[in-house]
């Protein structure tokens, strides 16, 4: 899964195996000083920093060689790499948040915020009453903003 998804973000990338290697062996290096929370997230994370880390140092060192006419796409694409990585990691954490829910706040949830139905809409789909609807999503969303706090501490943000 990590290699394919890797070959997506990342197309014409050579050395994808050696990244999934190093990857695997980051995680099992952090895994004996630390508690890993969310193991995939983790090897997603470390994996993609790998690439662009080398993608970096491919482009200091001049490993290749690009012609004029290709030069400014590459720099548009290289943006827009980061930005697809982030987004799909982003999304991979909180699709990670919304399942560690009980399965009533996670359904109440999904149904709210994801499918955007109304309180009225959710209670009648689910047949419980909008008060229980109003309960759950409140518990529900401390419990996203609890995860969230724990992986904030785990793995500090940076803010740029």
């Amino acid at each position: 899964m990590l290699r394919a998804w890797l070959r997506g973000q990342f197309p014409g990338a050579e050395d994808i195996d050696d990244i999934v290697q190093e990857a695997f062996v980051r995680i099992l290096q952090a895994r004996e000083t630390q508690t890993i929370e969310s193991p995939k997230a983790f090897l997603f994370v470390t994996a993609r920093n790998l690439m662009l880390g080398r993608l970096r140092h491919e482009k200091v060192a001049g490993n290749f060689v690009l012609t004029e006419t290709a030069l400014s796409g590459v720099c548009e694409e290289r943006a827009n790499v980061a930005d697809e990585v982030a987004r799909a990691q982003e999304l991979e954490i909180l699709t990670q948040a919304i399942q560690s829910l009980p399965t009533r706040c996670r359904q109440i949830i999904t149904l709210r915020r994801i499918y955007g139905m109304s309180q009225k809409e959710v209670a009648a789909q689910l047949g419980i009453a909008e008060h229980t609807v109003e309960a759950q999503a409140t518990i529900g969303l401390r419990k996203l903003a609890e995860y969230f706090e724990r992986l904030e501490r785990r793995y500090p943000f940076r803010r740029e």
